[in-house]
């Protein structure tokens, strides 16, 4: 069931973004007036659009810079979903649940998880599937969006960074770029790592980004990216197909994503 919350302006993005529930999975959306070509999906929507739910106030901008790419690239504006994660005081690690790459763990992985979850609590499969078989479907007819497989992507930092991969990996051929800025390698480590990638759809259907800063949180990162870079280099996935950066000065944080989240938008849309 879908209900209604509320409309409201943010600064640089026309007209309204929209908030509403599907079976309580809040969403807030936005989409150009006579809607899209272009799908753009987010996980930890509290963070995409407005400051009043954003982690420390601070949104990552994405519509400001959609728009701005979009336009330097001819192209209309992105319908853009950003999906909340189901966090909340009943169920603290709701967002945990939601973004884990489920099948890795439940294949043998090993998960530095809070000693409180164990995999059977996972739902990373189900959050997914809504994603893709209902909110995303719904909200295309809504805004009168036409929109292609090639021409959706899928946008998430951290664990919506894994989660993002981990998208590819079962939906690859619902959309057809995955941005995954600074994934939290370190949940599961190594063997993540190497599941992760094995697994990732042909390069000749799809496109990946992956990207992590140099401060705080990121700054642990490096061994666990390095050697995924290395094992894509060794599959074969080529720099038409794959970016990996380094974005030095950067943290984990929303601040940081923003300073840069306009060159995989790039990497996206000028395909």
């Amino acid at each position: 069931m879908t209900n209604y919350i509320r409309k409201y302006q943010v600064r640089g993005i026309p007209g309204y973004v929209n908030r509403i529930s599907f079976d309580q999975t809040i969403v807030d959306y936005w989409s150009p007036v006579g809607g899209s070509d272009h799908l753009l999906l987010a996980h930890d929507g509290q963070n995409i659009f407005d400051r009043k739910t954003a982690t420390f106030t601070y949104t990552w901008k994405l519509a400001q810079n959609a728009i701005r790419v979009a336009e330097e690239e001819g192209k209309i504006a992105p319908l853009i979903i950003g999906v909340f994660h189901s966090s909340s005081s009943v169920d603290p690690d709701g967002r945990v649940k939601d973004l884990t790459p489920e099948d890795a763990f439940r294949e043998g992985v090993k998960a530095a998880m809070p000693t409180q979850l164990n995999v059977e609590q996972l739902h990373g499969n189900k959050y997914l599937e809504k994603i893709f078989n209902v909110i995303a479907p719904e909200l295309i007819e809504e805004t009168r969006s036409s929109v292609t497989p090639d021409a959706t992507a899928m946008i998430g930092s951290s664990m919506g960074g894994l989660a993002t991969l981990y998208s590819a990996i079962r939906f690859k051929e619902r959309f057809h770029t995955a941005l995954a800025l600074s994934p939290h390698w370190p949940l599961g480590g190594d063997p993540l790592v190497d599941w992760m990638i094995n697994k990732l759809p042909n390069q000749d259907h799809f496109r990946i980004w992956m990207s992590r800063g140099t401060k705080g949180l990121d700054a642990s990162y490096k061994p666990f990216q390095d050697r995924a870079d290395a094992l894509m280099r060794k599959l074969g996935w080529e720099e038409s197909s794959f970016r990996s950066k380094v974005y030095h000065r950067t943290a984990h944080n929303e601040r940081s994503w923003a300073s840069y989240v306009n060159e995989p938008l790039r990497f996206w849309l000028s395909n």
